[in-house]
């Protein structure tokens, strides 16, 4: 077992008031489903919310991709909502897009998705949910 640690709260509020464009790896199309109310929150925060997810078209009014290369712009952060041991092949789905940051949410924590973002140069985020750190840390 690694030992990894999250950014510190300044690291975070700054990924937060930066980024521009966070793609929900995992995003429901059912409004009922938590990914689906965070990915909500995250528009009304003013973020541009990419939906990813292998099915549905449109998700909260976005158009939704299948996977995170058929994205034709960049992502700041890409919020992940999988299990934990499907998160590796996200994380170097990341990596490879050239992604900011890889945030897996709330009671997901994998160590190997950690050293691959981090080794890939994305700013590695676990366990965490980015709504409540954004309304904690970000004015």
């Amino acid at each position: 077992m690694m030992n990894w640690r999250n950014p510190d709260d300044a690291t975070l509020t700054k990924l937060l008031e930066r980024a521009g464009t966070i793609a929900v790896y995992g995003c429901s199309p059912k409004p009922d489903r938590t990914s689906h109310r965070i990915a909500a929150s995250l528009i009304e925060r003013g973020y541009n919310v990419i939906p990813v997810h292998p099915k549905a078209e449109t998700i909260l009014g976005q158009k939704v991709y299948p996977t995170l290369a058929d994205i034709p712009v960049h992502i700041d952060i890409v919020n992940v909502f999988r299990r934990a041991e499907f998160t590796p092949d996200v994380a170097r789905q990341a990596v490879e897009i050239g992604a900011g940051a890889l945030w897996l949410q709330q009671g997901i924590i994998n160590e190997e998705s950690y050293r691959i973002a981090k080794d890939g140069g994305l700013i590695p985020v676990m366990d965490l949910c980015i709504a409540v750190i954004h309304r904690l840390l970000v004015r």
